[in-house]
């Protein structure tokens, strides 16, 4: 049995369950949000401390139809090795305080098999931005398994393609991995990131490495969107000024819903 170890606990989450529990678990709490069943969510990936209020705001919109899900596939940047192209992970689960998420090995060999992605374990080795999700889909756990795959500098056209053959499969979400702007003074980085906001909400696939660094994955969803005849709704926005009280080097976070 292949599993793949937990890289970031007790950086970007708690370590310790009972501990992680409380924390997803009162996120959730203080984050309400009603509506109906979407195609894909996107959700930023720091801190819980950060963002996971943002994150959560998209995640209680998924709640009451997590039992109806076979599986929720993960997008997101490679943050610490090149990528060119996708890559998915050999691993069966996937491993985190909260326990043992089963992956969906059938489908992402189906992918390779189609060279639309290749297996790299080593880019998926201590990425976090897929991992950060893990607590809230263990936490709301439908039975579900889950395919991880990472976008590295990738046409947008074949992100869109693979998205497209990825919802060929029957009772499948979505989940848009991205922050937004880095490292800017606050008033800067709320302006930038309005923009980009407006950019999610037209679906215009046109978003630069500076705005979102999940913007391969996201430019694809957002082809993908457009072309299907989608809606993007705003869920929520905030930026770490908001939530960790430095003003002068913020990261923008942003959730959306998109049916």
């Amino acid at each position: 049995m292949r599993i793949k170890q937990s890289a970031v606990a007790g950086t970007f989450y708690p370590k310790s369950p009972d501990e992680l529990a409380v924390v997803v678990s009162q996120l959730l709490a203080d984050n309400p949000q009603q509506g109906r069943m979407p195609v894909a969510i996107m959700v930023p990936h720091a801190g819980l401390v950060y963002s996971g209020g943002v994150a959560a705001r998209a995640y209680n919109r998924i709640r009451p139809y997590l039992s109806m899900l076979s599986r929720i596939v993960l997008l997101g940047p490679a943050h610490r090795v090149p990528l060119l192209g996708m890559a998915v992970m050999s691993a069966e689960f996937w491993r985190t305080p909260l326990g043992s998420l089963r992956l969906d090995n059938e489908l992402s060999a189906v992918l390779a098999h189609e060279e639309r992605v290749v297996v790299n374990d080593l880019v998926h080795a201590r990425e976090h931005c897929l991992e950060v999700q893990l607590p809230f889909l263990q936490l709301l756990d439908g039975g579900y398994s889950v395919l991880p795959v990472l976008v590295g500098q990738t046409p947008v056209a074949e992100v869109a393609s693979l998205i497209g053959r990825i919802l060929m499969e029957p009772d499948t979400l979505i989940v848009i991995s991205s922050d937004l702007s880095h490292f800017h003074e606050y008033t800067e980085a709320m302006s930038i990131d309005q923009a980009t906001l407006q950019q999610i909400n037209q679906l215009r696939p046109e978003i630069q490495p500076q705005q979102a660094c999940g913007c391969h994955a996201l430019n694809g969803w957002l082809a993908y969107a457009a072309q299907q005849g989608l809606q993007a709704e705003f869920l929520n926005y905030c930026n770490s000024g908001d939530t960790a009280g430095d003003h002068k080097r913020v990261v923008g976070y942003a959730s959306y819903a998109f049916y």
